[in-house]
């Protein structure tokens, strides 16, 4: 297979080489790092199967998305006003960075996820868009300019979630646990789901952000435990259940996610559910396809149909959960304000 991009027809705009642009402009090394540079030699190597690797021996062409993968625009006063409060307090948004498809739909319901602790992470996963390298030095003033912009947002639901900052002692679970009191504080009348990182196993850290009491706890698994080394290099699949069931144990809603397309296998996924009841009686779990970035990251293994996603969603109810949202679209942010009303008793 070409190593080259198609070319766009003549008259029309190069889509295919503006996407790589924008991606290659946007992380200081190569886009998605080095997946495996931590690891011992794998057992198959993975690499000449990332998407479009300059490197590679091998190279993947984008698939042809399927006509039930179709979002809206982002757009409306709604949309509008949300992008120029975050703009002028330099918030960061996981909407923008990760290319959500939800987020005109989010953000016009008064829905949105912001993004703390800056907008580099220390981990290279094979999935994620957002930017990987050395974070700035951390801004201690965050929690107070997030609260503030909160209650100019005037939103009924944030979701806050992070980069992971590994280069901390705690994590970054300090100004965690003070932009959740502060942001309860600003903004009474909002619940407040956090989608966090797993502090790498520091427990305590974990603790800070569970006593300051957000309504939903949410830490994403992203894929089946098979697709750990390649798809989530830097973390572990026990250690994810293991925050979760701590966050049980303290009573708090525990929520966890899923993308599926990666190469992963249907029943992988319903083992990967047993798995989760067992281990933490998590209540929420969300599947959506999973949507590569422009370039260096994994590629798409195959569109999951509308039917198939349906199907999850029964078994996880069937398993216990108490909410499943489980759809092509669906991104771990997907409807959380009315899972917040559902289980956290929160009512807007």
């Amino acid at each position: 297979m070409s190593s080259t991009p198609p070319s766009a027809p003549a008259g029309t705009p190069d889509l295919v080489n503006e996407g790589v642009r924008r991606t290659l402009a946007r992380h200081p090394r190569p886009a998605g790092g080095d997946p495996v540079k931590n690891l011992d030699a794998p057992v198959v190597s993975l690499s000449g199967m990332v998407l479009n690797n300059s490197g590679g021996a091998e190279t993947l062409a984008p698939k042809r998305k399927p006509d039930w993968l179709r979002a809206k625009v982002p757009g409306g006063p709604g949309y509008t006003r949300l992008k120029n409060i975050m703009t002028e307090h330099r918030l960061f948004t996981v909407c923008e960075e990760a290319g959500c498809p939800n987020m005109g739909e989010c953000w016009s319901r008064g829905v949105a996820t912001i993004m703390i602790l800056g907008d580099t992470c220390t981990r290279a996963c094979g999935f994620c868009n957002v930017k990987t390298g050395r974070p700035a030095t951390l801004d201690k003033d965050e929690p107070r300019r997030v609260a503030e912009s909160l209650a100019l947002m005037g939103l009924k639901h944030v979701v806050i979630t992070s980069v992971n900052r590994d280069e901390l002692a705690d994590g970054g679970a300090g100004i965690w646990a003070e932009t959740i009191v502060r942001s309860k504080a600003a903004c009474p009348e909002m619940s407040i789901e956090v989608l966090i990182p797993d502090f790498e196993g520091n427990w305590p850290a974990l603790q800070m952000v569970i006593d300051a009491q957000p309504h939903i706890i949410n830490h994403n698994l992203e894929t089946i435990r098979r697709m750990y080394p390649a798809v989530r290099p830097s973390a572990k699949f026990d250690r994810s259940l293991e925050l979760l069931r701590r966050v049980k144990e303290a009573g708090g809603v525990a929520k966890t996610g899923i993308m599926v397309g990666i190469g992963e296998h249907d029943e992988e996924v319903l083992q990967l559910m047993d798995d989760v009841r067992t281990a933490s009686r998590a209540d929420i779990l969300t599947v959506g396809q999973y949507l590569h970035p422009p370039r260096n990251h994994l590629p798409i293994d195959r569109w999951v149909h509308p039917a198939q996603f349906a199907m999850f969603k029964r078994q996880a109810l069937e398993r216990g959960f108490r909410v499943c949202e489980s759809g092509p679209l669906v991104r771990s942010s997907y409807h959380a304000d009315d899972q917040a009303a559902t289980l956290a008793g929160f009512r807007h």
